[in-house]
């Protein structure tokens, strides 16, 4: 047994640590005296070297360890062609048996360089690789680069390649449907497996949930994956529930993505996927010291993903510390490009603190990585009107109404740019009442009609929809806004207790406590004029002032360069 046996014992055995000095320093021997190993033994040493510091997070360092060792075999392969064995076949053949492999080592190549986000250089060495020898850990990753840089054709061929390979790799299924292949054509790959193994019948039905869900069909994505979570065999299953609560916040069901987000929580406390949405919608709701607890417990369990960030930054964006937001948005950007909810929370910051078209640039990329999200257009859209881009605004509402159908969101979206138009005023309320037609509880579309109410002083109809919906829900701003209304009707007292559920709803609701104030100061109102805004329903709450970020601008402004995310 030799010195290289050894280290590729402890290398084999994890003590990364050891094989890291011990491997420098059998390096050093070897570049002082060239003929102390072989090639095959010092690609070797360069491998289990490179290893090491891999393991220690120095990717730069270990890809241009492994680039070494890839030179070593190119030594290696031209000596065993100069030099073909005659006695020692056999002892050749063993020896190459031992040897890492080259396709492994270009592997590692390709993970170092996608975590430095050098993509496109990632790309190029596992392209390198022939087709037959690509394994489907080979085959994943590619796809997943090809679908970043937009080369749709490869991501799909390499994703059925991953799944020709194992028919069971759900989030390459995943992969297929976002980008709008077939759920028919997906589900026919993997039918052998459902049809050869037991208990695997559920499978075409989960397939079928998530075409619906990459097809932005979200009322039968909801059925569908009820059906399954239903079924005694997946009932409690995590992964369902967070689908489940995700598919009811896009379908804009605050309440019930809420409810399964906790009971995902229940099931398993070190739950991190989808705790950004839920610390979202949590903040979103006003519960604020809830946001904060969440956020110090992801972080306790790892803060190396971007939801604790994203976290973090809804609570201080809804307690008005945009430059904050800003700045931890940047930094779950940077652990995870492809968080949408980090590009919305950084989008939504930049936009409140005026820096617009910066938001767009965010937006857009939100919207390309998950173009059924409809909270991604809305970003963008309040973005044009914002910069009086009302063209762009109604071309943007008219593409989506067009491409997801008429339902509840996209009426109230087309809906809520015509507002902005005098011409359109008629438009905007067909638009809403057919919204209302199809989603009575859909607040949103709620908040655009009793604003249109408002702008025709029709406030006793405006009371009238505003009560009908708290009859089923309690929501801070409708219970404001009919307050606002109840001022205008001069009903003082029961416009007071309507502040007051709002404030007891979310105690950081200016508006409610603006409206409740001047209620106190002016003893005897004299006017029923009432301007009424429900921007902050339409924007999830974040038009607001900019009082109390400005004292932190330049400090998490700072900190925003040190990562590079401006």
């Amino acid at each position: 047994m030799n010195v290289i046996d050894h280290v590729r014992e402890m290398a084999a055995a994890g003590l990364h640590s050891n094989v890291r000095i011990i491997s420098s320093l059998l390096l050093t021997m070897s570049t002082n005296n060239p003929e102390l190993f072989s090639p095959s033994q010092k690609y070797q040493l360069l491998v289990y070297h490179a290893d090491a510091v891999f393991h220690d997070k120095e990717y730069r360092n270990a890809a241009c360890k492994y680039n070494m060792a890839l030179q070593q075999k190119k030594v290696i392969s031209k000596t065993s062609k100069v030099r073909p064995s005659s006695t020692g076949g056999t002892a050749s053949a063993v020896q190459a048996q031992n040897l890492p492999s080259e396709i492994e080592v270009k592997y590692k190549i390709a993970e170092c360089y996608t975590i430095l986000k050098l993509d496109k250089d990632a790309i190029a060495v596992l392209e390198g690789i022939p087709s037959r020898q690509r394994t489907p850990k080979i085959n994943m990753m590619l796809a997943n680069l090809y679908r970043k840089a937009g080369q749709e054709r490869s991501a799909v061929t390499s994703y059925k390649e991953v799944l020709r390979q194992c028919p069971l790799a759900l989030d390459a299924i995943i992969g297929l449907l976002s980008l709008s292949v077939k759920g028919a054509e997906v589900a026919s790959i993997t039918m052998d497996v459902i049809q050869s193994i037991p208990n695997l019948d559920w499978l075409s039905v989960w397939i079928k949930a998530h075409a619906f869900i990459h097809g932005g069909d979200n009322q039968r994505a909801i059925n569908t994956i009820c059906s399954l979570e239903k079924k005694s065999l997946l009932r409690d299953n995590v992964d369902l529930l967070v689908t489940l609560a995700d598919v009811y916040f896009r379908a804009g069901d605050t309440k019930n993505s809420i409810l399964k987000f906790e009971q995902a929580q229940m099931l398993d406390p070190y739950l991190i996927k989808g705790m950004d949405v839920y610390g979202y919608l949590m903040a979103r709701e006003g519960h604020l010291e809830d946001v904060e607890v969440l956020g110090g417990r992801l972080f306790n369990i790892s803060d190396q993903h971007a939801e604790p960030w994203v976290i973090s930054g809804c609570h201080s964006f809804y307690s008005k510390r945009y430059s904050r937001a800003l700045y931890l948005g940047a930094k779950a950007i940077q652990l995870n490009s492809n968080s949408v909810q980090a590009l919305l929370l950084k989008g939504v910051a930049l936009r409140n603190m005026g820096r617009v078209q910066e938001a767009i640039i965010h937006f857009r990329e939100a919207m390309r990585l998950a173009p059924c999200r409809l909270d991604c257009y809305e970003g963008l859209i309040d973005c044009y009107l914002a910069s009086n881009g009302i063209r762009e605004a109604m071309g943007m509402a008219n593409n989506i109404y067009k491409t997801l159908g008429a339902n509840a969101q996209t009426l109230t979206i087309l809906a809520t740019v015509c507002l902005e138009d005098p011409m359109t005023q008629e438009k905007a309320k067909t638009l809403l009442d057919k919204a209302l037609a199809q989603r009575p509880d859909y607040i949103k579309a709620v908040v655009k009609k009793a604003e249109l109410l408002s702008r025709e002083q029709k406030y006793e109809e405006g009371i009238a929809l505003l009560r009908n919906t708290l009859a089923n829900q309690s929501d801070c701003v409708l219970h404001r806004m009919l307050g606002d209304f109840l001022v205008a009707v001069n009903d003082y007292q029961e416009a007071m207790d309507q502040y007051s559920i709002a404030l007891s709803l979310d105690p950081n609701d200016q508006k409610s406590l603006e409206g409740m104030q001047k209620m106190e100061k002016e003893e005897s109102p004299t006017d029923a004029t009432v301007e009424l805004d429900g921007d902050d329903m339409e924007g999830s709450g974040e038009e607001g002032d900019l009082e109390g970020s400005d004292s932190e601008a330049a400090q998490w402004a700072d900190q925003e360069q040190w990562f590079g995310m401006q």
